[in-house]
């Protein structure tokens, strides 16, 4: 049935990006906000406004009760989620559709069956797609552990079934250090996501971070090429670009076909992303999990395709059926995003909330700026960092790095400390330009820097 109304269970940027996208396709918004958000750009722009609690996101973005009144006090007949809070949240999804509303993205069966890790391995395992070599599901014991860690190889990877966000992973290269981390690994997973599950893979020494994204509408998939996250901050993302520079024609063809192959196995609805591990030595690639539910990247894939997966989220949950074959989609240059932080990398990445007192985005040819920020908004300290998403798009690699400097020396906020500085040092370091580079460089290259030659942070001009 057709959206009429939307309410947006986010806030930040990717609210504002779903509002955006449901006013361009004619829908009535509905904003939420928790105390802390009130004077949120999102609530400004909404045609509708509700509060849902206190700052804490415990209390507001993540209570599922206070989101559903909001969403039934509002009349509103479905509910977009975003990324991150409850975007993959089976049991949310159940009770929105429960409460006959549209939840924006794939069925609580597809959330449960993908978005618990160790069930998306034996699912992509069944449906022929690399994974991994890994244990058979989760191990409940050390001695199992042990055990399964001997047959993969060594060093191995602990990972909770329920994570994200790079929590929950501890690496083992021996046995007493696996028993030593085990019990870590658990405790962390239970703590961070009330589910103590692991399981175990193996270790990549030299791993680039690729995924794809696809689209579906129940019975049919497509992909749009591939995204390359591999420049990442304790298993954070700090720089994406598309496409890949390491892959080549075939690698792509057979990586992205096999991502296309995963989606329509589980009949997948909406916007998802499959990321995988490319060994830059053997150049094997392998499956290791599903997000579904929009990245916070999707931008440079918008950039090199054309398609704006915001709003084909909407369509498809409204019923429409995927608009494009395969053959329709064309990678058009490349495009990088650079993710402006309220953060000091001189201090650690010290969080940096405060009031913004002005603000200056770039523009020109190429050139997009994903944002909440106005001058005289605060940045709350309850929240992610993330302030932008500044996005260029280029002919190629060297002329979209080209672009991303301009932008970045025109980038101008005034108030907090931003990982601006930290990006600009980026496009100017040459194994960046070459693309050389695997998940564990950008921390070998911060460790490496002097203090007295760090860049400054300051965010002028």
């Amino acid at each position: 049935m057709p959206i009429r109304r939307l309410l947006v269970a986010n806030r930040g940027e990717i609210a504002v990006r779903v509002l955006r996208a449901a006013r361009e396709l004619g829908i009535q918004t509905v904003a939420v906000h928790s105390d802390a958000d009130r004077e949120s750009l999102a609530v400004k722009m909404a045609d509708m406004v509700m509060p849902i609690g206190p700052p804490q996101a415990a209390k507001s973005y993540l209570n599922v009760d206070a989101l559903m009144k909001a969403a039934l006090d509002s009349g509103a007949d479905a509910v977009h989620p975003g990324y991150g809070f409850l975007s993959e949240n089976a049991t949310f999804a159940e009770k929105v559709e429960s409460a006959g509303l549209i939840f924006v993205g794939p069925t609580p069966e597809a959330i449960r069956i993908m978005g618990n890790k160790s069930l998306a391995r034996e699912t992509a395992s069944k449906a022929g797609v690399p994974c991994v070599p890994g244990s058979d599901g989760v191990v409940d014991s050390v001695e199992q552990a042990v055990e399964s860690a001997t047959r993969i190889g060594w060093p191995i990877m602990i990972k909770a079934s329920a994570g994200g966000g790079g929590r929950g992973i501890r690496v083992a290269h021996d046995a007493d250090e696996l028993r030593s981390q085990m019990t870590t690994a658990q405790a962390e997973a239970q703590a961070a996501f009330g589910d103590k599950s692991v399981y175990l893979e193996r270790f990549i020494r030299r791993a680039r971070h690729v995924e794809v994204q696809v689209l579906g509408d129940g019975k049919n998939a497509v992909h749009c090429f591939e995204r390359e996250c591999s420049l990442q901050r304790r298993r954070q993302k700090i720089l994406e670009e598309a496409p890949s520079p390491a892959l080549s024609a075939d690698t792509r063809s057979r990586l992205c076909e096999s991502a296309v192959q995963l989606a329509r196995s589980v009949g997948y609805r909406g916007a998802g992303t499959l990321e995988y591990l490319y060994d830059d030595v053997s150049r094997e690639f392998f499956f290791i999990e599903m997000n579904t539910r929009i990245q916070v990247e999707h931008p440079i894939t918008e950039m090199i395709t054309g398609i704006d997966l915001v709003r084909e989220m909407i369509r498809i949950a409204g019923g429409e059926p995927l608009r494009f074959k395969q053959s329709d989609i064309v990678m058009r240059g490349a495009a990088i995003e650079c993710r402006i932080n309220a953060e000091d990398p001189d201090r650690n990445f010290m969080p940096s909330p405060g009031k913004v007192h002005e603000v200056i985005l770039p523009g020109g040819p190429g050139v997009r700026v994903d944002s909440m920020l106005y001058p005289g908004y605060t940045v709350p300290p309850w929240y992610d960092s993330l302030l932008a998403k500044l996005v260029v798009h280029a002919e190629d690699r060297p002329t979209a790095i080209a672009r991303m400097r301009r932008a970045l020396r025109e980038l101008h906020i005034e108030g907090v400390k931003t990982t601006r500085g930290l990006h600009l040092t980026l496009m100017d370091d040459p194994r960046f330009q070459a693309a050389e580079f695997d998940t564990n460089a950008l921390e070998g290259w911060l460790a490496a820097r002097a203090p007295a030659a760090s860049p400054t942070t300051t965010t002028s001009p």
